[in-house]
């Protein structure tokens, strides 16, 4: 009698343990309910704060955006600290083999396009400049008129695309300068003539109190386009049309591996709220909201 019994409790304690971990394992999120973590590019956080609010406003979820550098995203990724991001490029071959390789198949959704911009001093004179001379710039080269580039973090996307530009791998000791925020570069280079600081336009369309202060103590430098020989600002308009060569796509990037808020939020931002959003902040939507025309017979006095 006592061995049927200790095998009744065998059973189901196995059952209990099975249970448990199955529970565990079981999203405990939906679409458009839940809570997670969004790790977003710190030059893209105007925009997605924006976003996040209007979706949560609609919808019975909880978004917690943690802002971090490129680089500090795609650690955080590979780490399972968390699966969902916003970043301005999508993932690369060798990034996307990682996670299939974990049985997750990551999404990439465009939902906006957004540029980096150049700002300078009131006081600095030139307000043009080349990709060439950039491109000196990010190999450490003096060039007239600017002493060169200062960035808010050395791991950061905007370091990250100018270094792809100059075909170099690292920033440069000389001529090269990072702090850890976008208030600082706006800080340095107000006071600073002739350095040019690097950010994501999205901080001067939607700057926060702390940039503010100093919004008006900068001019943005007009870069040349190689294919017209034209100089194009990083305009709303410039960008949509494609004459601003410093140009770049913002995805969502989604390895979660079921249909939680990842799915949600690309949805959402890549649809009509979304991409009204993204119009009203200055940037570019991918897909540009409809407009409905009412044609009336009778005009109204």
């Amino acid at each position: 009698m006592r061995k049927y019994f200790n095998i009744i409790v065998y059973t189901v304690l196995i059952f209990l343990v099975v249970t448990c971990k199955n529970s565990e394992n079981k999203p405990t999120q939906t679409m458009l309910q839940g809570e997670t973590t969004l790790l977003v590019d710190e030059t893209l956080r105007p925009i997605v704060e924006e976003q996040v609010q209007v979706f949560e406003s609609n919808y019975d979820a909880k978004l917690t955006i943690i802002p971090k550098s490129e680089a500090e995203i795609i650690q955080a990724m590979t780490k399972d600290s968390s699966r969902i991001a916003v970043l301005p490029r999508t993932l690369t071959d060798q990034e996307v083999k990682f996670f299939n390789s974990k049985k997750f198949y990551p999404k990439m959704t465009p939902f906006a396009k957004d540029g980096i911009a150049l700002i300078v001093s009131k006081s600095t004179k030139d307000t043009l400049i080349t990709l060439e001379a950039l491109t000196q710039l990010m190999k450490g080269i003096q060039i007239p008129n600017f002493k060169g580039l200062v960035f808010d973090n050395p791991n950061s996307s905007t370091a990250r695309y100018l270094c792809s530009l100059a075909a170099v791998k690292n920033l440069p000791e000389q001529g090269v300068f990072s702090f850890k925020t976008h208030k600082e570069v706006f800080s340095y280079v107000a006071q600073h003539d002739g350095m040019i600081g690097v950010v994501g336009i999205n901080h001067i369309f939607e700057p926060a109190v702390e940039i503010a202060e100093n919004l008006d103590k900068v001019n943005t430098l007009n870069v040349l386009n190689p294919k017209d020989k034209k100089y194009y600002a990083p305009t709303q308009n410039d960008i949509a049309t494609g004459q601003y060569p410093l140009a770049r796509e913002l995805f969502v990037v989604d390895a979660q591996g079921f249909k939680g808020l990842g799915s949600g939020f690309s949805v959402f931002v890549s649809g009509e709220i979304g991409q009204r959003i993204v119009l009203k902040s200055g940037l570019v939507p991918v897909h540009f909201p409809t407009r409905k025309i009412r044609v009336r017979n009778t005009i109204n006095k």
